[in-house]
This record gives C-alpha cells, structure tokens and sequence, in this order.
C-alpha cells in the first residue's frame, strides 16, 4: 500500500467555490479512490492565492518535514502553478522529495517527478507560472498606482478616520482624541511619553481598542500628514514580487502625494507648528518610527510573562565600548507590574536585561545540540556548488545576438515616440513601455560588458572547500554566523534570567536554556559553556 499526501493552496475567497478546502478534498479523494493501492495519509492546505513564495506557507512546509519523517511516499497536487509559482521553489523541493524516494504527481499537469524527463518539463511549466506572477504583479501595481493617482486610499482605518471603499470619512470620537494630543504637544508643551501616560490614565482608547498608548503611538500620529488634509501613499513597497516582503520607500520607488485631499482633523497652522516642534528636538529625544531589521533577532524574542516583546537598547561600558541589550518592552516603560490610577494594568514582571551576545551564544549552543545529519548537508551544499561552478564555467554570450536585441529595442522607443506623437498612444502608457525597454536595454549592456571585461578566474574546487569549511564550523557551532542564525531561529521566549526557551523553524520542538543564576550579567558571555544545559521537549509541539 502506497501512503499518499495531497497538497493545495486553497481560496480565503467564499465565492471560488472551485479552489476551497471541501471542494479540493474531494478532488483528491476520488483520484486516491481511483486507485486501490493507494491510502490517504493527511491533505496540506495552505489558504490564500499567492503561491510565489513558501516561506510563509505553513502547510507546505510542515509537509515537507513530515516527508523526511517518513509519514507518506507520494505527494498529488493539481498543477505545478499550485504548488508553487517560483521556478527555483519548485525545482529544490521536488529535487529533494527525490532524494527521498517521494515523487510529486501534478494531476492535470500530467507531471510525475521520479520519472526520466519529469525535470525538464517541470522547468517549462514552472517558469510559465513564474512568469504568469510577474505580469499579474506589474498589472496590479500599475492598476493601483492609477488608482492612487485618482485619490483612491489603499490602507486600514487609523485614529480619526475610517477607510471606506477607498474614501476617508473622519470618526468623530477618534478624531477628538487627535486633536487632544496636537494641542497638548503644540500648546501644552507636553513630551510624547507624558502625553501617552495622561491618555492611558483617562481611559482613552487606541484605534485597537485598548488603553495601552506608547510615546511611538504618539510620535506617529504628530507626524502623519492625513490629520491636516494631505495623504500620501506608497510609503511601503514589494521590491520582489517572489517574496511579497515589503520594505519602507526611501526613494527607491515615486511617491504619490495629493494636497487638500480630504477633510482634515488639524488646521495646517497647528499642523505646521507641531512640525517645528518636533524639528526642534534633539536626536536623543527621537525615537525610532519604524521595526529594524538590521539585527538578527530584532522582533523574535518575547516574554513568557505578557507576551510582549523585547526591544533593544544601545549601552554603554566603562571602558567606552558599546552592546547591545534586550529588555521586555513593558517592564522598560512602566517597571514591574502594576496597575496605575485609571484601573490598567501596566509594566511587567520579567525585568531580565540579556545582552545581544548572549542570546547569539545560546542559540551556538542549540545549533550544537542539534541532532540531523550535519555531514549529509555539507555533502549536499558541496554537490550544488559544484553544480553551479560547472554550469557559470559554461555560460556564452553571444555578443552579435546581444547587439542585435539592443538595436531591436532603440527602434521600438522610436516606433513609441511616433505612436505618441501620433495621439495613438497616452503619455502614461508611453512613459511605461518606454522605461520598460530601456531597463532591458540596461541589462543586456551590462551582460555585453561583463561578457568583455570578464578575465577574472578561479579554482572551483577550491571556492567548493572553502565554502564548505566554513558551513562547517557554523553547523558544528565553531563559529557564528548571524545571517544563518536569523532564518533558523523562529522566535525566543524569556521567562526570566535564567531560563530562555528557543524554537526553530520547521523543528516540532523547544530547547530550554538553563543559565546559572550566580552569575552577573559581565560574566556571562565566556562562562555561559560550563552552566548551560539544553534539553529538548519530550513531546512535540
């Protein structure tokens, strides 16, 4: 009896009655039916429409550690674009379900991976998905550009308005509560965190619903251009359609800005004095707007006792040089638990302060206790490599074809100004074919550059060694690494001083870190090896 897993992406959609969980449950029903030797194991289903990325797909990745547990020897999928939508996905996870002896069926496809020319065809098809994405990603964001150009607001409610069908319409009881901390910061004169403490203590609500405000609340309020009128948009952009991930717009991509765009809450005067007034503080003063990634555990570590987060704070030595230390961010603001005189309860108890050098010393000691096959994935990184040193050793540009294409583009911009110039194209529609020529063009120049300018050699067995070395003393925790610490690591929990919790993604269990209690914090690092103890969860999570 063959165990068989089915995997799908289904619709959060009610009406795509064709793509939710019931409907595809019995697709795969009646197709493992259809076959007497096979037995259903579990179906995976991931809900949502993008398939462009597995990063956040939980099922699919839970499936993927099961299938090296051993728990099925077929995957059935409708079709390649549902399984996954990035070629590279595509091909490392069927290559390593292979390795495994567990092939992937796509259905309608016609598809099955352990055969001869699976791979090939599996290429093809993913790559038409990929690209199928991409077009799909530049329609939307040309379409919502256009939008945003019309006065159409792409976000969520915030203090002071409600967002309805993409208009603004101002909410009475938030908006007075804006008011409130513009004349307080204008007129009283009153600090962010004052201003905080004084609307927690009267009972005033944040647009969550709770009485819990932070200075932060307060500073991004002072400075959003909304309350006077104003709105701009795209202050976030997707730079990579494959990965959904966001990042802030610091010019990378235009903003798109409407004066007197709806009714405001704050005259432009007092708008304009609250500018100046935040002008005039110092760089100590200002707090940061924004969630940095810049660090490697920056929003993975919370506490065990409310849940919150720990942030992290620069200090100083004696000696003049600086760390970083972590502290829960409730016990920094407010202090121990307690509840203040308008009835809320605020601080929290875990008061740890854990330096950014520890935690990256008990996440070497996790990685050490680790129990997989360390040799096996060294092998297999050193097998990849050598893959890719062979194929870059074999890559031709072929420069007249190049030249060809370039000359083929310069006369499309001309065949665009013409179409133009003749009324028959818009400009919009003019500016973006023609930027979308001349970024091709950009590329296949610097391909023709580099293809003459490329004298640069190496040793591949050499690079493969060197690579694989150091991947070794990473994995048998010889050495840290923190880029490699901050896809492993899925979060941190601090119960106290003395007892940290680390789980990993995709591992069904925790690790516990018992630290000495004895010890100062100065004396941690460096003594942490001979008073820590690990040990793993007995049951998975």
């Amino acid at each position: 009896m063959i165990k068989v897993a089915a995997y799908c992406r289904v619709s959060t959609d009610k009406d795509d009655q064709i793509n939710s969980f019931e409907s595809q449950k019995g697709y795969f029903e009646r197709q493992i039916n259809l076959n007497p030797d096979w037995e259903l194991t579990e179906i995976y289903a991931d809900e949502g429409l993008t398939g462009t990325s597995t990063k956040k797909r939980k099922a699919f990745n839970k499936m993927i550690a099961d299938a090296h547990l051993g728990k099925f020897n077929l995957i059935l999928t409708k079709e390649v674009s549902r399984f996954a939508r990035n070629t590279v996905d595509t091909l490392q996870y069927t290559r390593e379900l292979k390795a495994l002896n567990i092939g992937v069926r796509f259905l309608l496809d016609n598809i099955y991976t352990l055969d001869a020319d699976a791979e090939l065809r599996l290429t093809i098809m993913a790559s038409l998905a990929q690209e199928e994405s991409r077009k799909t990603s530049e329609r939307v964001k040309w379409g919502q550009k256009r939008q945003m150009e019309k006065g159409v607001v792409f976000g969520r409610d915030m203090l002071g308005y409600d967002v309805i069908n993409g208009v603004m319409h101002i909410n009475e009881e938030g908006a007075e509560i804006v008011k409130l901390i513009f004349h307080k910061f204008v007129f009283e004169k009153k600090g962010c965190c004052t201003i905080a403490r004084e609307l927690r203590e009267a009972g005033y609500k944040t647009i969550t619903g709770n009485t819990m405000w932070s200075n932060t609340v307060i500073l991004k309020a002072l400075r959003n251009e909304k309350y006077c009128g104003d709105l701009t948009q795209k202050k976030t952009y997707t730079p990579d359609y494959l990965t959904h991930s966001k990042k802030y717009n610091h010019g990378e991509e235009d903003f798109v800005t409407l004066k007197n765009h709806h009714e405001p809450i704050i005259d432009r005067e007092v708008w304009d004095m609250a500018q100046e007034e935040l002008k005039k503080k110092s760089p100590s003063d200002e707090i940061k707007l924004k969630h940095s990634n810049r660090y490697p555990l920056s929003g993975k570590i919370f506490c065990a006792s409310c849940g919150g987060h720990f942030v992290s704070r620069t200090k100083k030595r004696k000696d003049g040089s600086r760390y970083k230390a972590w502290r829960c961010f409730a016990a920094a603001q407010h202090g121990k638990e307690k509840i203040d005189s308008a009835g809320n309860k605020i601080g929290c108890n875990v008061a740890a302060q854990i330096r950014d050098e520890d935690f990256m010393l008990v996440i070497q000691k996790v990685v050490e206790a680790l129990e997989i096959n360390k040799d096996a994935i060294i092998k297999g990184i050193a097998d990849v490599l050598k893959i890719v040193f062979a194929s870059e050793n074999e890559t031709y540009i072929d420069c007249d074809e190049t030249n060809k294409k370039i000359n083929n583009l310069k006369c499309k911009i001309q065949r665009l100004l013409d179409l133009y110039l003749s009324e028959d194209l818009t400009k919009e529609a003019y500016r973006e074919k023609k930027a979308e020529y001349e970024k091709e063009i950009a590329r296949l120049e610097k391909l023709l550059n580099g293809a003459k300018n490329n004298t640069y050699e190496y040793d591949a067995d050499a690079a493969v060694k060197d690579v694989c070395e150091y991947i070794k003393k990473i994995l048998y925790a010889t050495e840290r690494d923190e880029v490699f610490y901050k896809n492993l690591v899925e979060k941190i929990v601090v119960h106290s001083r003395e007892r940290i919790d680390v789980y990993l993604n995709l591992l069904p269990h925790k690790w516990s870190v018992v630290l000495n209690s004895a010890l100062e914090q100065s004396d941690l690092c460096g003594s942490i090896s001979g008073t820590t103890y690990l040990y793993r969860s007995a049951s998975p999570l």
